[in-house]
């Protein structure tokens, strides 16, 4: 009889271990739950706040790309202007000539006279491309 209570008594003993144990983990397991609950609150927060800051750059890059584009637009059409305007220009058709005969080795009254130039002008081109 005596070995039927030791051994009740041990088993008492061994449940209250046991249950301890479980008790003690089980208490670890909610301290370690709330920290994951707590950090995975502030990833949220983190996430909300970075998708915030990408959303801005997404539309500060979509309103760049689109005023890249308008200043190529307006680079071509400067750039198409200026191209009429130097063809159209008859003052810069006769420099262009007397540019022409001045590298050709034409003299400084022959520059005048084909190009009707005054005489400063037409030495300022040829005393311009002697110096290249």
């Amino acid at each position: 009889m005596e070995n039927i209570i030791i051994t009740s008594v041990l088993s008492l003993v061994v449940s209250f271990v046991i249950i301890a144990f479980i008790f003690l983990e089980n208490k670890k397991n909610k301290n370690f739950n709330n920290e994951l609950n707590e950090s995975f609150s502030d990833l949220k927060q983190q996430n909300i706040i970075l998708r915030s800051e990408i959303d801005e750059l997404r539309g500060g890059l979509l309103n760049m790309g689109k005023r890249i584009l308008q200043l190529e637009q307006t680079s071509q059409e400067l750039s198409q202007n200026q191209q009429e305007l130097q063809y159209n220009d008859p003052d810069s058709k006769m420099y262009s000539r007397a540019v022409k005969m001045v590298e050709l080795g034409a003299q400084l009254d022959e520059v005048m006279k084909e190009c009707e130039l005054p005489r400063a002008e037409a030495e300022l081109l040829l005393s311009l491309h002697q110096q290249k």
